[in-house]
C-alpha cells in the first residue's frame, strides 16, 4: 500500500479548525447519541420500573444490528434517495427515524410494555447503525488522506460527547424529571442534529457507484480480496489493538480486587480516562500527517504496548491511587493515539465505489476483536495471575507488528478522485 504522504500541505492547526472537520465533529455527535439510550441509560430507566435483573440483561441483544449492520450497508451504497445526494440524504431519513423512535421509546412504561419497548429499543438500534455506515462513509468520502488522522479524532469528540450527553447527563435529569420527558428531550436534540446534515457539503467521487444490488452486496468483498495482501489486511486489522482490547477488558475487577472502589473507578474511568481517550486521538490525529501511516502505525503500535505495563506495575504495587489514576490514563491516552491510526488506515482501505459496505466490514471486524479477544480473559487472569496476566496483553501487540513489516507489499484501492460540493446540493 502506498504510504500516505509524509508531509502535510496544511497546518495541524487548519486540519482541526476546517469547516469540514467541524462537520465531522457534529456528525461523530450525531452518531454517538442513540447508543446509551438502548445500553445504560435504559438500563437504569428500567430498574427504576423495577424490571428485574435477568431481563435487564437480556435487553443487551437489542445491541446486535451493531455488529450485523454490513448485511444491509450495501442497501445503502446501492440506492440514492431522490434528495441531498447518495450520503446525505440516507443520513437525514436515519435521523428522523432515531428522532421518532427515541421519542416512542419515552412513552412506553417498561413494566406494563417491555415488549413494545424492545421492539423499539431494536429500532433504535438499527437505525443507529444505520445511520453509522452513512456517516462513516461520509466522512471517508468528505476527507482527504493527510485528513484522516484528524477526521478519526474530530469523530471521536463527536462521539464521546453524545454518549456523555445520553448518558451521564440524562441520568442526572432523571433524578428530577420523569424518564418519559428525558426521552423526548434526547429526542429534540436527535432532531437537532438534523442541521449538520442539511449544511454539509456532499462528497462527489468519480467512482460510479453500483448498478445493481448484488454488485453492491458482492463486488465490494471480491474487489478487496483481488489486491495485494489483503488477507494480511484483514489479520492486521483483528491483531492491531489485541493487546488494548485484552488490557481493559477486564480493568473494573482487577482495580475492585485491588481495593479500589467502585465510585473511585467510575470516576476515574469517566473523567481522567475519557479526557486522555479524547486528548490521545487528537495527538494522534496530529501526528499522522507527520509521520505518515506506517510510522504512526508502528509508533502508536508499540506505545499503547508499552502502556499496559503500567497495570503490570499496579498489580505489583498493589493499592496506589496515583498509580491506578496514571495507569488509566497513560492507557487510554496511548490507545487513543493507536485508534486515530487505526481508523485512518480502515478509512484508506476504502474504495470510494462501496465505500459504505467496505467499511461496515471493517469495522465489524474490530467489533470481532473485542468480542472474541474478550472472551477468555478472565481464565486467563485467574490461571496466570495479575502480573503475568498483563505481561501477556503487552505481548499481544507483536503479532499485529509484525504485520506490519508487510505494509510496503499491501495494495490498496486505486482512489478516485473526490469533490466537494458546495452545501445544499443534491450531488447524485
Amino acid at each position: 500500500m502506498a504510504e500516505a504522504s509524509a508531509k502535510p500541505k496544511v497546518s495541524v492547526l487548519r486540519l482541526f479548525t476546517s469547516r469540514r472537520m467541524f462537520m465531522v465533529v457534529l456528525s461523530g455527535f450525531s452518531s454517538g447519541l442513540p447508543l446509551s439510550l438502548t445500553a445504560s441509560t435504559m438500563q437504569a430507566w428500567m430498574k427504576d420500573s423495577g424490571v428485574d435483573l435477568t431481563t435487564i440483561g437480556a435487553f443487551a441483544l437489542v445491541g446486535i444490528p451493531y455488529s450485523l449492520k454490513f448485511l444491509w450497508a450495501p442497501v445503502l451504497d446501492r440506492y440514492t434517495l431522490p434528495f441531498l445526494g447518495r450520503r446525505r440524504g440516507w443520513i437525514l431519513v436515519t435521523q428522523i427515524f432515531l428522532a421518532a423512535a427515541i421519542a416512542a421509546m419515552g412513552l412506553v412504561d417498561p413494566k406494563e410494555h417491555l415488549g413494545l419497548l424492545a421492539l423499539l429499543a431494536l429500532c433504535v438500534a438499527f437505525g443507529s447503525a444505520s445511520q453509522d455506515v452513512v456517516i462513516d462513509a461520509w466522512r471517508t468520502e468528505t476527507l482527504t488522506v493527510d485528513e484522516y488522522g484528524a477526521g478519526a479524532a474530530a469523530q471521536t469528540i463527536g462521539y464521546r460527547g453524545a454518549m456523555l450527553v445520553s448518558g451521564a447527563v440524562a441520568l442526572a435529569l432523571a433524578d428530577t424529571l420523569p424518564w418519559r420527558t428525558v426521552y423526548l428531550m434526547m429526542a429534540g436534540v436527535m432532531t437537532l442534529s438534523i442541521a449538520y446534515t442539511l449544511f454539509a457539503a456532499e462528497p462527489k467521487v468519480a467512482a460510479r457507484p453500483p448498478r445493481t444490488l448484488t454488485e453492491a452486496a458482492v463486488f465490494p468483498l471480491v474487489e478487496f480480496l483481488k489486491r495485494k495482501g489483503s488477507i494480511e489486511n484483514l489479520a492486521f486489522i483483528i491483531l492491531y489493538k489485541l493487546d488494548v482490547v485484552m488490557a481493559l477488558a477486564l480493568t473494573t475487577p482487577f482495580l475492585q480486587e485491588l481495593g479500589f472502589t467502585k465510585t473511585v473507578i467510575a470516576g476515574v474511568n469517566k473523567g481522567g480516562g475519557l479526557a486522555a481517550v479524547i486528548l490521545g486521538t487528537v495527538a494522534g490525529g496530529a501526528l499522522l500527517p507527520k509521520l505518515g501511516m506506517k510510522k504512526a502505525l508502528w509508533a502508536f503500535g508499540v506505545l499503547q504496548g508499552i502502556a499496559t505495563l503500567s497495570f503490570l506495575a499496579l498489580s505489583i504495587v498493589g493499592k496506589n491511587y496515583a498509580l491506578m489514576v496514571f495507569a488509566i490514563c497513560a492507557d487510554n491516552f496511548f490507545s487513543g493515539m493507536g485508534t486515530a491510526a487505526y481508523a485512518a488506515f480502515l478509512m484508506s482501505l476504502c474504495n470510494p465505489k462501496f465505500t459504505a459496505t467496505q467499511f461496515a466490514l471493517l469495522s465489524s471486524l474490530m467489533a470481532l476483536t473485542r468480542t472474541v479477544a474478550g472472551a477468555p480473559t478472565g481464565w486467563l487472569a485467574e490461571h496466570l495471575g495479575w502480573p503475568t496476566y498483563f505481561v501477556v496483553c503487552t505481548l499481544a501487540m507483536i503479532p499485529g507488528l509484525l504485520l506490519l513489516t508487510r505494509f510496503d507489499r499491501w495494495k490498496g484501492p486505486e482512489l478516485e478522485p473526490v469533490v466537494q460540493e458546495e452545501p445544499g446540493q443534491a450531488g447524485r
